[in-house]
């Protein structure tokens, strides 16, 4: 199965959704992601600030992967880094490089806003 990587905007409200039930099932966590969403103004502003960065893997019209990473400016020197914050992949997809094609595709993103680092926390 093919899948295909979207930079997510404030016009596709509906996939961020769908990506917040993927990260609330692959993390164990639905209520944390599905219990208490945001408005619509409330994302629809998030998506179009700068500073994050919301990417969907879709298959079959259907979100099979989301990442969530935001834009730190740094302090030390005049640069950003990119912090991966959220990165999920369906059960049923996983294994079948959906969150490398995210990851590269944020690579990609990264390079473009000039960010000189990617990084991620794992837990």
């Amino acid at each position: 199965m093919s899948y295909a990587i979207k930079l997510v905007t404030p016009a596709d409200l509906p996939v961020m959704r769908d990506m917040l039930a993927v990260f609330g099932e692959a993390f164990g966590e639905p209520d944390t992601y599905g219990g208490h969403q945001p408005n619509d103004a409330y994302l629809e502003a998030l998506l179009g600030k700068p500073h994050f960065i919301a990417l969907a893997a879709v298959a079959e019209g259907k979100v099979v992967g989301a990442l969530a990473a935001y834009v730190l400016d740094k302090f030390e020197q005049a640069r950003s880094e990119v912090y991966i914050y959220d990165l999920a992949v369906a059960e049923a997809h996983r294994r079948k490089g959906v969150a490398t094609g995210l990851i590269r595709e944020l690579q990609r993103i990264a390079l473009e806003r000039g960010a000189y680092v990617i990084f991620v926390q794992a837990d």
